[in-house]
């Protein structure tokens, strides 16, 4: 019962301070970075997570892989991750009414998956934000998980990778949905591990994709056993 009341208190915290920072970077565009920042910090406190970081974030990787099972892996990762961080993120979510600009205002990449254009325009969108210093950060397996166990990957961050030959680092997540769960409406205080897996070079004459889907798994397995 606790953690439902928690969660209501989460959700209505999110909903006021997502709109108070979406108005605070339309009238300080320039520093967009600093107040996601900002917020995640704020974030990480209020909803009482503890961080456990194993391996070390490489700050050369083009590109962040993660799994994915909760709004708080983004909360995690923005939070520790020193660059500014570019997320792709379906186009529905930038459909939102309001709060779709928590998308559109930092030039976050939106990606429309029933248009075949759509491919065109994230290697475009990826291509720009990468000139800009901003690594991609991708949920390969697209959407989220049970927190049980991964869901198969698709194939859009691998296309990405070895089109534009990027430098990949996967990131395993453990615990968020622990900690936050929107389904079943429950907020519990807690560990939340990090894991930094070797950054690996894309190249479509190798098989890395496949192996790093399995070396994902068998992290997170073993953590969850």
């Amino acid at each position: 019962m606790l953690s439902r009341i928690r969660c209501i208190f989460v959700f209505i915290q999110f909903s006021l301070t997502v709109a108070f920072i979406i108005i605070a970077m339309y009238f300080f565009k320039n520093y967009t970075h600093n107040i996601i920042k900002f917020w995640m910090k704020i974030q990480i406190y209020l909803l009482g997570i503890k961080l456990e970081v194993h391996g070390k974030l490489d700050d050369s990787a083009e590109m962040i892989i993660i799994n994915h099972q909760s709004i708080l892996d983004i909360i995690v990762m923005e939070h520790l991750h020193s660059k500014n961080l570019a997320w792709v993120a379906k186009k529905e979510i930038s459909d939102i009414v309001f709060f779709g600009h928590i998308i559109k205002i930092p030039k976050m990449i939106s990606v429309d998956r029933h248009n075949k254009a759509g491919i065109l325009k994230l290697l475009k969108d990826v291509k720009s934000r990468l000139n800009l210093g901003r690594p991609i950060a991708m949920f390969p397996e697209g959407t989220r998980s049970t927190g049980k166990k991964m869901l198969k990957f698709k194939s859009g961050a691998a296309m990405v990778a070895n089109k534009l030959k990027l430098k990949v680092q996967p990131v395993v997540i453990i615990n968020t949905k622990d900690v936050l769960d929107s389904q079943k409406l429950t907020a519990t205080p807690g560990i939340v591990k990090v894991i930094y897996l070797d950054t690996i070079q894309a190249d479509r004459n190798t098989n890395w994709f496949e192996e790093t889907e399995k070396n994902m798994n068998e992290v997170f397995n073993k953590e969850m056993n």
